[in-house]
């Protein structure tokens, strides 16, 4: 008991050293594994305990204290089974771990004070072994606690963990049950559309029956329509085809009284009467039979006012052939009678022989203005411009029969050669455009080549005139008439394409003359009004080679609209006349044009001396003004202005005398056209006229 009090007094002792009132933290077990690591791990020897055993525990053995030894047994004796005696020895080692190795005299001291208070702390090794025992209950409560808490934990996780599964599967179901929902939702409203859509249906099905039965009603009606319509069509057809043959036959019957009409010009001169109003009205009559014939031709089949209209002329025609003849019987009457008198008068005169003889003239007879103009006016062109006329359709066959070898050969090298040689003639001018003026010298260069001799690129090979002897004449032929078929398709659809096609055409007529001449022939052969020439019907010829002497297009009898005649004979003209302006600006500008400005002065005069044509006539004075007009201001000046004087007051009345009302439209746009260039004293630039900017480009 004595020495349990001294144990507590020991601990009371301890508490109240500096170590025991350290505060300690409680929890410390709860830091883990490596906290509690060190106080696991074996306890290791200080590295005096050679020198604590050598010289302390000798002395302990020899010496054991009877109380120490009595205390000892007795702690060793209330020792738990489980505390390991090393426990007992660690607390000696502990205390000679502090202790320091022996140095002279100071050592003997410090081993003389340790190795007593090692003999006088042997109840300290109960108190050790109870702080010791002390320590592992409280381990062992940590441990446990800290697995009880581990436990603990792991269950809540658990928990948990079961508790977000369960939620989650709650959740997957209330999803599921939502799509389901959606889903029958979906699937009712689309059976209920599809009803609804069944319904619609049936319902459109039966007004689409009904429906099909009044378009059945309507379709046998309107059949029964189109049957009644053909036959009246056929039968109109008959009586057109019938009205429209017996046109021609009038058509040929007033022009055969025409040729009569101009057969009597041999009496003119015997007779010394004027017979030109008789002529003039005779071909406004002819104009009007072919004004209305290709009206005709236009709208299908003549009707009976146009039979009608064509035999009044005819009988007008008849009227004013008996009435020349008459005329002329007259004519021949009076002479004879003037002769008989004039032979009494001399006779008696003779008899007489008194005072010197008197000749009496009649009077000739007085003109009135418009008879002078009739006068004035002639039908067919000027020998010359004739003459000119027929050495260009010569030169033209002259070079067909010199490529003819080429185009009848029937060799394929051959036909390769000519087909090759075409297409490097008639595309370079089919790409001429406005687009820049170096596109259109690098067009110029390329047939300037070609019609030279040199090789050119053509279809991704080389082509050269020289290939065969006839190549030339070819090239040429060929591309004279590319330049006037642009002008009868491009140049009629589009008016600003005759001056890029026209400067090309011109720079090569200057440095190839005889390809100028062949687009001559060609545009007269198309066009005779560029001569300008008027083409005469002749006794024999059939009708068809009339209408295409006179330039429009005759297939399978047929004959173009007078629509498209004049849109081709417009785009021609606006051709020519852009031609006789122009010269190529890269070539020599002090050359003299090869068909220059007084061409257009020479025709435009010719065919004022000319009857004008209905329709023909205003459409392509009209057109060569508006292109040509400029220039020849510029050129001629005031005799220009007389000449444009003379065409209002005196040939505007001849126009409008031989037009009918629906063919107004080209006279009145002439007649406006030039009243505005009157009125302003100037005609102006042509639309698309090549300026110094283009060449630029």
């Amino acid at each position: 008991m004595r020495s349990e009090g001294r144990c507590w007094e020991t601990l009371q002792a301890l508490r109240n050293s500096d170590k025991g009132r350290l505060c300690y933290y409680r929890d410390w077990l709860l830091q883990g594994e490596d906290v509690l690591e060190e106080y696991m791990s074996l306890p290791k020897l200080s590295s005096y305990s050679g020198w604590v055993v050598d010289h302390v525990l000798p002395h302990m053995q020899e010496n054991p204290p009877p109380s120490e030894t009595s205390a000892l047994s007795t702690s060793a004796l209330d020792q738990p089974s489980f505390v390991p005696k090393s426990s007992v020895r660690s607390a000696v080692f502990s205390l000679v771990t502090h202790a320091t190795p022996p140095n002279g005299t100071k050592g003997k001291h410090e081993m003389q004070h340790t190795e007593s208070v090692v003999l006088q702390s042997s109840r300290g090794i109960k108190v050790e072994g109870c702080i010791r025992m002390y320590e592992l209950l409280h381990r062992m409560k940590g441990t446990e606690g800290l697995r009880q808490w581990q436990e603990e934990q792991e269950k809540k996780v658990q928990d948990l963990s079961e508790m977000a599964s369960e939620q989650l599967k709650r959740f997957d179901e209330r999803k599921e049950l939502k799509q389901h929902k959606e889903f029958q939702d979906l699937r009712e409203v689309m059976e209920k559309s599809s009803r609804e859509a069944l319904g619609h249906q049936e319902k459109l099905k039966a007004e689409h029956r009904h429906r099909a039965k009044i378009l059945n009603l309507k379709l046998r009606e309107a059949e029964d329509q189109r049957l009644k319509q053909m036959v009246q069509e056929r039968l109109r057809k008959e009586e057109g085809q019938v009205r429209l043959r017996s046109l021609y036959t009038l058509q040929e019957e007033l022009l055969h009284l025409n040729q009569q009409l101009d057969s009597s010009d041999q009496h003119r001169d015997l007779l010394k009467i004027d017979l030109s109003a008789f002529r003039t009205r005779g071909n406004q009559l002819c104009s009007l039979i072919s004004g209305i014939i290709r009206a005709t031709s236009e709208n299908g089949f003549p009707t009976a006012e146009d039979q009608a209209v064509a035999e009044r002329s005819l009988q007008e025609m008849r009227d004013l052939l008996t009435n020349l003849q008459q005329e002329i019987t007259r004519a021949c009457e009076n002479k004879r009678r003037q002769d008989e008198e004039e032979a009494q008068v001399k006779q008696r005169d003779s008899q007489m022989q008194q005072g010197p003889e008197v000749h009496k003239e009649s009077p000739a007879p007085i003109q009135g203005p418009e008879q002078k103009q009739n006068e004035d006016l002639q039908v067919k062109v000027q020998d010359s411009t004739m003459q000119w006329y027929q050495q260009l359709q010569d030169a033209s066959s002259q070079c067909v029969l010199a490529f003819e070898g080429l185009t009848s050969s029937k060799d394929s090298q051959a036909k390769k050669i000519k087909m090759d040689l075409q297409k490097a003639a008639t595309i370079p001018v089919s790409q001429i455009s406005t687009i820049a003026g170096s596109k259109l010298k690098e067009i110029f260069d390329k047939i300037h080549s070609l019609l030279s001799g040199k090789p050119v690129q053509s279809g991704g090979h080389t082509v050269s005139v020289t290939l065969n002897p006839q190549g030339l004449d070819f090239v040429q032929y060929k591309l004279a008439e590319k330049f006037v078929k642009q002008g009868e398709e491009e140049v009629a659809s589009h008016h600003e394409a005759a001056f890029p096609i026209a400067v090309v055409a011109s720079g090569i007529w200057e440095l190839h003359p005889r390809v100028g001449d062949l687009i001559l022939a060609h545009l007269h052969k198309k066009c005779p009004y560029s001569v300008p020439f008027y083409p005469a019907f002749k006794e024999g010829m059939a009708l068809e080679d009339y209408q295409r002497m006179l330039g429009y297009q005759v297939k399978d009898s047929k004959v173009e609209q007078q629509d498209n005649f004049l849109k081709r004979m417009s785009g021609m003209i606006r051709l020519y006349a852009a031609i006789i302006q122009l010269q190529w600006p890269y070539g020599n500008q002090q050359g003299v044009h090869p068909h220059g400005l007084n061409h257009g002065w020479r025709w435009l005069a010719q065919i004022l001396n000319m009857e004008p044509l209905s329709d023909v006539t205003a459409t392509l004075l009209f057109d060569f003004l508006e292109v040509c007009g400029n220039a020849l201001m510029k050129q001629y000046q005031v005799q220009f202005w007389k000449m444009i004087l003379l065409i209002k007051e005196d040939y505007f009345p001849r126009i409008e005398a031989i037009t009918s009302s629906g063919q107004m439209g080209s006279f009145i746009r002439l007649k406006q056209f030039l009243e505005k260039c009157l009125q302003r004293k100037e005609i102006p630039v042509p639309k698309g006229f090549l300026t110094s900017s283009f060449w630029r480009s």
